[in-house]
């Protein structure tokens, strides 16, 4: 579930974006944003969550946990493909990841660890560099109303983000998390494996101890564990989805 490995002098890019830069109205005041649709997340066979949308994104897919921070993720394919995406257009009835709603805007770190400044993805097809095509970023020298839009979820998701590293390092702390794995079969015969993901130990969470259940309570947390916990029945959703596919994908 790691990203497309990249040199090892170059830090790797966040899942989506091509070329982030800061958003300066002196060097962007020309600088316009058309519509788009979610073409740019059809490769992406997973999407970061934050803690406030993990109940919704549990409706729809197998939520897990990657990485050494375990990071929540919702799982999009069995292959290196989103099984959401059709024709640029997200599955309706189906919730869409805020790190997905909010590209090709985020932040970018500055010298100061604790600060951080609204960007956008220049590699972005949606970004118009010249011309009248689209709504401007700047206005008159200020950012426009759409930039303010940008910059206001982006601080929602930064905070979000920051409740979610907690939620993750709890989990951590307490040795809930096993490593898993997930195999399927194909009705073509096809066999996917997909790894390096980790999910809940339901007996250790069974086992956590009463001043915990009543802290975790009180924080939501519990919810959301046996919100995970539901959501890994979607894998047979994903399994269908890609078996759905793979029979479009051989039509003549």
């Amino acid at each position: 579930m790691a990203s497309k490995p990249r040199a090892a002098s170059t830090p790797p890019l966040p899942l989506f974006y091509r070329d982030p830069l800061p958003l300066s109205a002196s060097v962007h005041a020309a600088w316009r944003l058309k519509e788009g649709d979610a073409a740019f997340a059809q490769d992406a066979a997973y999407a970061p969550l934050v803690l406030g949308e993990l109940a919704a994104a549990s409706a729809s897919y197998p939520v897990v946990f990657a990485g050494e921070q375990a990071a929540p993720v919702a799982i999009l394919g069995l292959e290196q493909r989103n099984l959401f995406v059709a024709d640029g257009q997200w599955a309706p009835f189906v919730h869409v990841p805020a790190y997905v709603r909010r590209y090709p805007f985020g932040f970018i770190a500055t010298r100061d660890p604790d600060d951080f400044v609204l960007a956008i993805d220049a590699g972005s097809d949606r970004v118009v560099q010249a011309g009248e095509e689209g709504e401007p970023l700047f206005e008159d020298g200020k950012p426009s109303a759409l930039t303010l839009r940008a910059l206001a979820f982006c601080d929602a998701f930064k905070s979000e983000a920051a409740a979610t590293a907690a939620f993750s390092q709890a989990l951590l702390d307490k040795g809930l998390l096993i490593e898993r794995r997930a195999d399927a079969t194909l009705p073509d015969g096809r066999k996917l494996g997909l790894e390096g993901f980790q999910i809940v130990d339901y007996e250790a969470f069974q086992a956590l101890d009463s001043d915990t259940l009543v802290d975790w309570h009180a924080k939501g947390w519990l919810a959301l564990i046996n919100f995970h916990l539901a959501s890994l029945d979607r894998f047979r959703v994903l399994l269908d989805r890609e078996g759905a596919a793979a029979v479009e994908g051989g039509a003549t």
